[in-house]
């Protein structure tokens, strides 16, 4: 295990985290480790994408890339109930 370190945040989003953690059974230590190590950074989702794209046969280009981003775009505004 790593050292312990702290965060500053604001007393409403401490108290959330609190809960969100006691819903789950769980410190809002371990809640922060699960949720940091489930959200892909911007490389490793670059990296997913290129690994995708090799495996359907596609050149990964800018264009592959913005294609991709337009369409998740899509479907969040979807998600939100943003869409037009």
């Amino acid at each position: 295990m790593s050292k312990p370190t702290s965060i500053k945040t604001s007393e409403e989003v401490r108290d959330r985290l609190r809960v969100l953690a006691a819903e789950r059974g769980t410190t809002i230590t371990e809640l922060l480790e699960e949720m940091a190590s489930r959200e892909l950074t911007e490389s490793e989702r670059e990296q997913r994408a290129a690994e995708a794209a090799r495996e359907l046969g596609v050149q990964y280009s800018a264009d592959i890339q913005r294609a991709g981003q337009d369409a998740w775009a899509k479907v969040r505004a979807h998600q939100s109930g943003t869409a037009a």
